[in-house]
């Protein structure tokens, strides 16, 4: 059975950073597409970042470019999303999905639903 199960959730300051981790049992990283989502109260679903472990590749949405990275350690099997200069409106439950494959992931990464796999979330809170 396969589960998603992420960390790293907390309340920070503006400006501040957080690192969440997903860690997966039942399943591998490698060779597959991993997602991080958020989702704010009253707000929709939103993609924040995708890797295709398989290449390398990586994708963000707009608002986090620059300031937020997701990456992947094979030999920890871990997802992780280095969260830098958080804002307010980066606060929300975070969820990490994963799939085996996703047909033209550059162009759905951010489809929740094509992912097989999702977390339950970790909660980020950006306030002063």
């Amino acid at each position: 059975q396969v589960q998603l199960v992420e960390s790293g959730g907390g309340s920070v300051q503006p400006g501040g950073s957080l690192r969440l981790s997903c860690a997966a049992s039942g399943y591998t990283y490698s060779n597959s597409y991993l997602a991080w989502f958020r989702q704010a109260p009253g707000k929709k679903r939103e993609g924040v970042a995708g890797i295709n472990t398989g290449n390398g590749d990586t994708y963000y949405a707009d608002s986090v470019k620059g300031r937020f990275t997701i990456a992947q350690d094979d030999t920890k099997n871990m997802l992780y999303l280095q969260m830098n200069r958080l804002k307010p409106e980066d606060a929300g439950m975070y969820y990490c999905a994963a799939a085996r494959s996703i047909y033209l992931y550059a162009l759905n990464w951010r489809d929740w639903n094509a992912y097989d796999y999702r977390g339950q979330g970790t909660q980020v809170t950006v306030s002063s």
